[in-house]
Order: C-alpha cells, then sequence, then structure tokens
C-alpha cells in the first residue's frame, strides 16, 4: 500500500515532456547518429521507423496501461495488475526485474553523463582549439585514466540526479523537463542552423533520407529493431512508473504517437546537427561511440565559433543525459518511498548513493580494475551487456505478454479507446509482432 496519496501529473503535456526527456538520451544524440554512420544511412533510419511504430509503441503503450492501472510502483503495479485479473501475483517479477534493471543501468549511465559535464567544461576553457585528432584522443584517454577525474564528475552529474528527483514528480521531473526539453530543442535547432553554413547540410540530408538498400543486412535490421526499443526507455521500469502518475482523461495511443515522433525527430535532428559537421571536417562517419568525444571536438577545435559550438552541442548532450537520468531514478525512488518506512528526498538520496556507489566500480574499470573481469567483461561493460542483452528485453516482453494474454480484452479495450478494427491491429501487434521482435533481438544479441 502507497503511504500518501499517489503523485499525479499536472498536466498531458508535462508528462509528455517527461516521457519525451526519458526517450531522448545519449542514445539519440551519441548512439542513434553513429549507428546511422555504421550501418549505411537512410535504409536504416527507414527500418528503424517501422521498428518503432511495430515494437516499440506497443510495447510503450503497454507499460502506461499498467502503470495506470496500478497507480504504485512498477513491482506493486504488477502485482496488483495481476491479482485483479486473476493471475498470479509472481507477474510482479516484472516489475522487479524493470527497478533493478534501471538502478543498474543508472550507475554506469551517470559515468558517461560524467563525461559530457567535462566535455562541456573542456569547450569553455578551449582544450579543444587547435587539437589533431591523436590530441583529443589522449583527452579522452587520460580522462578515463584518472579515477580522481571520472570520480568528480560522476559524482557532479549524481547529484544533480538526485536534487532534481529528490523533489518529487511535478516540483522536480516536471519542473526539471519543462526547462531542460524546450531548452535541448532550441540548442538542436541552433547546432542544424549552424550544419546549413557549413555547405555539406544537403550532403547529410542526402545521406539520412536517400536509402541504400544495398547496405541493408540482417545485422543492420537488428541493430534497427534493437534501437527501436531501448531508445523508448522500455523494460526499464520507467514508463510503469511514470504511467502511475497518469489520470483516466489521457489517451494512451495519442500521447504514445506524440512521444514517438518526438523522440524519432530529435534523433534526426542530432544527425542534421552532427552529420554537416563531420562531412566539412572529412571526419570518420563510422568511428561508433568515440564520433562524439574524440571526432566532433576535433572540429569543434578547428573552426571559426567552435569554442560556442562545441559548448552548445555538449549542454545539449547532458540535458539529454539528465533528462534520462532522472527518469531511471525515479522508479527505484517511487519503490522504496511506497515500500519502506523513507518518504520522497530519503528514497531518492538513498537510491541515488547506490547507483552511485555501483558506478564506481564501473569507472574503476577504465583504470584501476582494468585488469579485473567478469566472464571477459570489465564491470562498466558487464552492467551494459547485462541490461541491454537480458534485463530489458525480458521485462518488456513480460509487460506486453502479460497484457496481450492475460488482461480482459474487453477491459484494455476501453482503456486504450480503440474502435473493432483498432483493437483488431492491437491485439495482432501486442500478441504476436512485438513480442516476436523482441525475442528475435533477444535471441540474436546472445
Amino acid at each position: 500500500m502507497s503511504k500518501t496519496n499517489h503523485a499525479q501529473w499536472s498536466s498531458r503535456f508535462s508528462f509528455i515532456l517527461a516521457a519525451t526527456g526519458s526517450a531522448v538520451g545519449l542514445g539519440n544524440i551519441w548512439k542513434f547518429p553513429y549507428m546511422v554512420g555504421q550501418s549505411g544511412g537512410a535504409a536504416f533510419v527507414l527500418v528503424y521507423l517501422l521498428c518503432i511504430f511495430l515494437i516499440g509503441l506497443p510495447i510503450l503503450v503497454t507499460e502506461w496501461m499498467l502503470g495506470r492501472r496500478g497507480q504504485s510502483n512498477p513491482v506493486t503495479t504488477m502485482s496488483k495488475v495481476a491479482h485483479s485479473a486473476g493471475r498470479t501475483r509472481a507477474w510482479a517479477l516484472v516489475g522487479v526485474s524493470g527497478v533493478l534493471g534501471a538502478f543498474l543501468i543508472l550507475s554506469f549511465y551517470s559515468v558517461i553523463g560524467g563525461w559530457s559535464l567535462y566535455y562541456t567544461l573542456g569547450s569553455v576553457s578551449g582544450d579543444f582549439a587547435g587539437q589533431s585528432a591523436d590530441g583529443i584522443g589522449e583527452l579522452f584517454s587520460g580522462m578515463l585514466a584518472s579515477p580522481g577525474l571520472l570520480l568528480m564528475w560522476h559524482s557532479i552529474f549524481m547529484l544533480l540526479v538526485i536534487g532534481i528527483v529528490a523533489r518529487g514528480v511535478t516540483k522536480g521531473l516536471e519542473g526539471a523537463v519543462n526547462i531542460m526539453m524546450p531548452a535541448l530543442a532550441l540548442l538542436l535547432v541552433v547546432l542544424i542552423g549552424y550544419g546549413m553554413t557549413t555547405g555539406h547540410f544537403g550532403e547529410a540530408v542526402a545521406y539520412l533520407f536517400n536509402p541504400d538498400w544495398s547496405k541493408l543486412s540482417g545485422e543492420t535490421v537488428l541493430a534497427a529493431l534493437g534501437h527501436a526499443f531501448f531508445t523508448l526507455s522500455l523494460g526499464m521500469g520507467i514508463m510503469l512508473a511514470y504511467g502511475s502518475y497518469l489520470g483516466q482523461e489521457v489517451n494512451l495511443i495519442k500521447t504514445a504517437r506524440t512521444v514517438v515522433i518526438m523522440d524519432t525527430v530529435i534523433a534526426l535532428g542530432a544527425g542534421l546537427a552532427i552529420f554537416p559537421i563531420v562531412f566539412a571536417n572529412n571526419l570518420d562517419l563510422a568511428s561508433g561511440p568515440s564520433l562524439i568525444f574524440v571526432t566532433l571536438p576535433v572540429a569543434f577545435g578547428n573552426i571559426g565559433g567552435g569554442t560556442i559550438l562545441g559548448l552548445l552541442f555538449f549542454v545539449l548532450l547532458t540535458f539529454a543525459a539528465l533528462t534520462s537520468a532522472i527518469s531511471l531514478l525515479e522508479p527505484v525512488t517511487e519503490f522504496l518511498e511506497e515500500r519502506t518506512p523513507l518518504s520522497r528526498a530519503p528514497a531518492a538520496i538513498v537510491a541515488g548513493l547506490a547507483a552511485w556507489a555501483l558506478g564506481i566500480a564501473a569507472l574503476l574499470s577504465f583504470n584501476l580494475w582494468s585488469d579485473f573481469t567478469v566472464v571477459g567483461l570489465g564491470v562498466f561493460d558487464l552492467l551494459d551487456k547485462l541490461t541491454s542483452k537480458f534485463m530489458l528485453p525480458l521485462t518488456g516482453l513480460g509487460a506486453v505478454v502479460f497484457a496481450a494474454w492475460f488482461l480482459n480484452r474487453d477491459e484494455v479495450r476501453k482503456d486504450l479507446e480503440l474502435s473493432d478494427s483498432g483493437f483488431t491491429l492491437w491485439t495482432l501487434l501486442t500478441r504476436f509482432v512485438a513480442p516476436i521482435g523482441v525475442l528475435v533481438v533477444f535471441i540474436a544479441s546472445l
């Protein structure tokens, strides 16, 4: 039982911003552009969009629907909803996996958030000015080799996250996203505007939107399928938690469509901001994660106005990291707040400090503990693989299978406000298409 009246979003718009903020993380600004770069451009983008609407959107709506029904933390929600449907309370394990997954991801996500803060400062202090690729590479390697530096920025980032979540749903989560999401959109528009002046904007547009089907392989389709699932914060307990603050007046499918469109527009916008700079400076598009932390700073350090441009970009990256990180801390905080004697602020502090402590082990895997491995992986990579390849797909699969096969169909249809044909399509997607898609990603990743 909840100790207090359960919090609610103050408006549908605030909820859309919060859900989009969760979805728009480093995955959009960092991972999506380099995946497009490695996977042949527009063909990948089109497959990704198809996967988002066939798999991502149904699971997103399912998690919101379950959360709204339960009006509690993800664990209690799954237990409650299963019991009321005459099913075993063991379905609560879906909630347990989600909350635990969010906690584990936050621990290493905060380390990357710290990198973003470090680079924001570096862009202000002129660390990139006149640097070659080797020079920036050494800067990045030097940061990873310094446990003290990584610990300081990881700690600052986590303090910001705890401070926001401790203030609650309306003052904390809503207050943060109501400022950061419009600011993020504005920064992106400014960076795209700069991209238009490079003389390579048309090349970037063609790269993103003219498909080269010869580059499409089974591996590319799998990458698109996997990213479509992960970009929307599915299987992490986040959307179950966010759904628990929703009122019945919100149309879930229309709202999900808005969030998916905004998330995708920002991901494509990041490509339009990054690719013109990459093309203009003859940089390597397929350089993987180092595209953001090595390749782009080289460009910022060697172009007119690069200091301001670099600052804008890394502030954008930091905002994206923060809006996702607060959503990762939320389900853990909500669980502690409702299932222990702790009130909101202490629950956020306890959850945040525990994730911070695990994050120390993750950051040490780049330096002092680099020789320590479990199944051949350092702590950082182990946490990443454990969550992305196992916990998230299985949690998302559990939620959609439960809702599609074990809930009363008439009640689900009423919840989603669907016509006969709409509900038939919904049933097809949630019973077959989405679960099979998730299973394919899961098996392939093994």
